[in-house]
């Protein structure tokens, strides 16, 4: 496996943790996921020796220089993490997303998602550890026209997104002051090459497997890019409750498939797509669950998000948009590296 830790310009490597607003130490929870993953490389080389991350203690394939193996449920030792590094501030990315498995295991998706909440919560106590918990879309139905807003009430059809609104319920009860941010699918790279949007789809294409997506699931993806840098600013902020955090260009699963294999230059045969209920009960499948990140772009004073893909050629117009290629700029893994993985539209980020 490739190292975790990339040190990107010797700028970074001496920026000024005194001049930033960040409190340092920080810890990074579930460095398995995306967000994590990708938050954790972002960090690490911006505030080098200052930034811990964690994951389960059976996933030895994930280290390097800051990764701590720790189990969500294991109190004790998370508290002892504390007191050996005195962590000022946190980003919990921590919590199983596999939807099938928690509707399998109910009692281990409520020890990870909600019992990880409840052992940093009582690890943090009344101390003024900054606090940024991530949560996710995944927390409606989506059986309306999505674009919802903080006020709708949830009505999650899964396991994975009752447990995750029962964990929201735990810090808004019990630190007002953290910072809740409600994401939808995180663009970027992932730890083993296979657990992101784009990289499971991609992983298909690349072995000429198959690869069935919903017309009808639809979210709100964001690059990594800009959940860093939001990231970084929401830690540094006294910014409290809780917020959307969607990207402003809003796909289906089968729409993000399409683009995946266009850009990627892929065999447009293996994509397949069907509507939800034509997939079978398990797991269950949420609809259209956008987001709209109004309240979080006014508390903020700028728009945290481009849209993704950021090319508006690389937006598909229908269902057989990806079958479609330009001949002098045809598709390629490169060019998906490139402009799906990374934002083009930004300088000076973490590559690859």
């Amino acid at each position: 496996m490739k190292a975790i830790i990339r040190w990107v310009t010797l700028a970074a490597m001496h920026y000024d943790w005194e001049a930033s607003g960040l409190q340092l130490p920080l810890l990074i929870t579930g460095l398995a996921g995306v967000a994590g993953y990708n938050a954790f490389r972002y960090f690490s080389a911006r505030y080098p020796g200052q930034v811990i991350a964690t994951r389960r203690e059976d996933n030895w394939p994930l280290r390097g220089e800051g990764v701590i193996g720790c189990d969500a449920d294991d109190g004790e030792r998370l508290a002892r993490l504390f007191d050996q590094y005195q962590f000022r501030s946190v980003l919990n990315s921590e919590g199983s997303c596999a939807l099938k498995s928690c509707e399998l295991d109910p009692e281990m998706a409520q020890r990870v998602n909600v019992g990880s909440v409840e052992n940093l919560l009582t690890t943090i106590g009344g101390s003024d550890v900054r606090l940024v918990h991530l949560s996710i879309d995944l927390v409606f139905s989506g059986q309306g026209d999505g674009l919802h807003v903080e006020d709708d009430c949830t009505d999650p059809v899964t396991v994975y997104g009752k447990t995750m609104v029962a964990a929201e319920q735990l810090i808004l009860s019990r630190k007002p002051d953290a910072c809740l941010l409600r994401i939808s699918l995180p663009m970027g790279i992932s730890s083993n090459g296979h657990a992101g949007a784009i990289d499971w789809i991609q992983s298909r294409f690349k072995k000429s497997k198959p690869a069935t997506l919903y017309y009808d699931e639809v979210r709100s993806p964001t690059y990594t890019d800009c959940l860093n840098l939001l990231l970084e600013d929401v830690l540094q902020r006294d910014v409290a409750g809780l917020y959307h955090a969607g990207g402003p260009r809003h796909l289906s699963l089968y729409q993000i498939a399409q683009v995946v294999n266009r850009v990627g230059g892929y065999d447009p045969d293996l994509l397949n797509g069907c509507l939800r209920h034509e997939a079978g009960p398990m797991p269950p499948r949420a609809g259209n669950v956008t987001m709209r990140s109004d309240k979080l772009a006014a508390v903020l004073g700028y728009e945290p998000f481009t849209p993704w893909p950021w090319f508006d050629e690389h937006q598909p117009t229908d269902p057989q948009w990806h079958y479609r290629r330009v001949a002098d700029a045809g598709g390629s893994p490169e060019l998906l590296a490139s402009v799906l993985y990374k934002n083009p539209s930004r300088d000076g980020e973490l590559q690859k």
